[in-house]
């Protein structure tokens, strides 16, 4: 039976290559994302399984619009993939305050883009969620090797607690919630405007498999945590780095 697959941060990268993976079961998948062009344009690359809707999760309206088109729909949501975030350093260059204030600007922004989009998502589309549905978050190596300013790493390390918490408050439904910790993944917009030949070869040597991973190796993975098949396994962070987390 087709499932309802609600996936932020679905136009792009790790996201749509799990859209492309759950549209090919023949589910319906609902994208979620800031740029209505390059949500079209993947919704359309998807099929008409597939539909967008435009909204910024940092702010509760966003989630708000989100769960609006649900019910509109009068539909329940059988997986959530709280997809969404970045490293606001890595992002397009702007003026930033300098001192204390920079700091604070740099951690509030990466809350807010890695923590706020998945708690309004998921806490937006609970009323939504069927029993024995899924919930995947999306962590990050860096939360256990660190980000160099910290602040990266401390907000993808806050999901596992939240997880944690969904899992026993969800189980009794028979929800899971589980978060995967991706190490460097190929072919993404993470980066903003590309990494530097020195930087990838850094993260690849960190391997032991001595290449990166790609957004199919997450879609692969999220695929089978978001299956019925998958039902024992909650509260859990499931790495995939090559090994990167432990080093060479």
């Amino acid at each position: 039976m087709a499932r309802t697959v609600v996936i932020s941060g679905g136009g792009t990268g790790i996201g749509y290559a799990i859209a492309e993976r759950m549209a090919a079961d023949g589910d319906h998948i609902i994208l979620i994302g800031r740029r209505e062009n390059v949500l079209a344009q993947a919704a359309a690359a998807l099929g008409d399984q597939t539909s967008y809707v435009a909204a910024d999760l940092t702010e509760t309206q966003g989630a708000e619009h989100v769960a609006s088109h649900i019910a509109d729909r009068d539909a329940t949501v059988d997986v959530i993939i709280a997809n969404a975030g970045g490293n606001i350093a890595l992002q397009a260059p702007e003026p930033r305050p300098e001192g204390l204030a920079g700091v604070s600007r740099l951690w509030t922004e990466n809350l807010r883009l890695n923590v706020m989009t998945a708690v309004h998502l998921v806490e937006g589309l609970k009323p939504h969620l069927a029993d024995n549905g899924r919930i995947l978050l999306f962590s990050s190596i860096a939360a256990y090797r660190g980000s160099g300013s910290g602040s990266y790493a401390a907000s993808k390390a806050a999901l596992h607690p939240y997880a944690i918490d969904l899992s026993a408050e969800l189980a009794p439904r028979g929800i899971t919630a589980n978060v995967i910790a991706p190490g460097y993944i190929q072919d993404t917009e993470f980066f903003g405007e590309g990494i530097s030949p020195q930087r990838r070869t850094w993260n690849i040597d960190l391997t032991h498999t001595k290449h990166p991973g790609t957004p199919a190796d997450i879609a692969a993975l999220a695929h089978w945590l978001a299956a019925p098949e998958a039902g024992n396994v909650t509260a859990q962070i499931i790495q995939s780095n090559g090994g990167a987390v432990v080093g060479r």
